[in-house]
């Protein structure tokens, strides 16, 4: 008897990447706005979440375009984790764009086209539109092919309501939908009249007991009421940069495809808006302003800030949040130094949320979660141990270790990380503060890294951990020295 062949069997899954904030879901308050310890992937910051819900509900009412927010503090407290939080919040209705300040630097186009464009996607227009659909039960459907295997198919099918029941002959077209969404006896569908597209709302619970073999992702809905036609309301959401492209050129759908939006006339803006208001006034639609999130702001130089300026005070301008961690630093493409790297006139349009620096006690319960969103079990001890790490160095070091240290403990066919394993990845792991000191210490046998007595008078005083901390609170001294 011949020997059966082992056939390996694998389950097919979702590949997920994980991201620095994949573990947020959103802002983590309760439905007075109040902030809670733990929730949805959000740890301490309670002031700033708070305010932070208060401009989603601001957002969310509508009302209010063309606001500013800047979230300043110090690095690794959590802006860009607030802001992701924000997003999760709004929801996939509200347009909200997440760009790095140094983005707008490019070839292909100027810094206020990428901006006006980023600006643009921002807010969403809500289109509504009237459509007649046929909506029914399929009680029985033939499909007559011809022998030869060429030639146009002709077929027939019956739909009902609670109310009627009624035959209808398909065209060639409507036979292709019908056997691309493998429509058979027993589903519920909708027909439009129009497009002739056939969408399949699910099952009839009649058919719930038929013997015919059904996934776990079968849906069961009722037999529809009424008659079979039916007028229905469809509202497609599209955002204004998505109507710019469509009408900047003969394909314009394409290049939304592609990517390769070039330039847009001013022109053709104007012309966008005009139409865009004409519908609002006929009530053919609604003008859903999102947000726009710039992180790194301190990126952009004067230009932008000027162009920022007249554009928030647009009727169509989505609301900004901006994020900063910098201190009182140089304005790009000036000499002139100011908080944050902003502008003083722009720094007053704005309402400004603060982050402070995390506790050991919120520190070790964000390892915590990162460690769950890794499918990392890790031993308490060595928990305690990566917090002090934390505190020591940077949160966004001890957290690159939970990956590292996991894998190390897999090499040793361990499931759970302990102590060793942490110890192991910080020696094969350099942090900022032991790199600074070796290069210090080791200078003389790189390459280009002349140092000179005053700044090595200044490191030996111990001024290399002051000199860090303004490069993350007010960090752009550095450069405004070189000028």
């Amino acid at each position: 008897m011949a020997e059966t062949e082992k056939i390996e069997v694998r389950d097919i899954t979702r590949i997920e990447r994980i991201g620095a904030h994949s573990h947020i879901r959103g802002l983590g308050l309760d439905d007075v706005l109040e902030a809670r310890a733990v929730s949805q992937g959000m740890v301490g910051q309670k002031d700033a979440r708070r305010a932070a819900g208060v401009v989603v509900q601001m957002v969310r009412e509508g009302k209010i375009a063309g606001r500013c927010i800047l979230l300043a503090g110090e690095p690794s407290t959590g802006k860009t984790a607030i802001a992701v939080g924000m997003a999760q919040a709004l929801g996939t209705e509200t347009p909200f764009t997440s760009m790095s300040g140094s983005e707008i630097y490019s070839l292909e186009m100027s810094k206020t086209e990428a901006l006006s464009q980023a600006l643009r996607k921002s807010i969403g227009v809500r289109i509504k539109e009237e459509t007649e659909i046929i909506e029914g039960e399929v009680v029985e459907i033939q499909i007559e092919r011809p022998a030869t295997g060429t030639g146009q198919k002709v077929g027939k099918v019956t739909l009902k309501t609670t109310e009627m029941e009624t035959n209808y002959d398909l065209g060639n077209k409507i036979i292709e939908c019908f056997m691309k969404e493998k429509i058979q006896a027993g589903d519920v569908i909708t027909i439009d009249k129009a497009s002739g597209k056939v969408n399949k709302l699910g099952r009839s619970f009649t058919r719930a007991r038929d013997y015919d073999a059904t996934g776990a992702q079968t849906r069961f809905v009722q037999c529809p009421e009424g008659e079979l036609q039916k007028r229905k309301e469809v509202v497609h959401t599209v955002t204004l940069h998505e109507i710019d492209v469509i009408n900047s050129r003969t394909h314009g759908f394409l290049a939304l495809f592609s990517g390769d939006t070039g330039e847009i006339k001013q022109e053709v803006r104007d012309q966008i808006n005009n139409k865009v208001l004409e519908w609002r006034e006929e009530g053919k639609a609604e003008i859903n302003p999102g947000v726009l999130f710039i992180d790194e702001v301190h990126m952009l130089d004067i230009e932008c800030f000027s162009y920022l300026n007249r554009a928030l005070e647009s009727d169509m301008a989505p609301v900004v949040v901006m994020a900063t961690n910098r201190g009182i630093t140089r304005i790009r493409g000036t000499n002139y130094r100011s908080p944050h790297g902003i502008p003083i006139d722009l720094l007053d349009r704005m309402i400004i949320i603060r982050t402070v620096p995390y506790s050991e006690k919120e520190v070790k319960e964000i390892l915590k979660i990162r460690c769950e969103e890794e499918d990392c079990i890790m031993h308490p001890d060595a928990l305690t141990i990566l917090t002090r790490i934390a505190t020591d160095t940077s949160l966004r070091y001890a957290i690159q270790l939970i990956t590292t240290a996991n894998l190390v403990c897999r090499r040793r066919k361990a499931t759970e990380v302990n102590t060793e394993d942490v110890k192991k990845v910080y020696s094969l792991f350099l942090d900022e503060n032991r790199s600074s000191k070796i290069l210090k210490e080791y200078q003389d046998d790189y390459m280009f890294s002349e140092i000179t007595e005053k700044e090595e008078e200044f490191a030996s005083v111990g001024g290399g951990s002051k000199r860090r901390s303004e490069a993350g609170g007010g960090g752009g001294d550095a450069q405004a020295m070189e000028h």
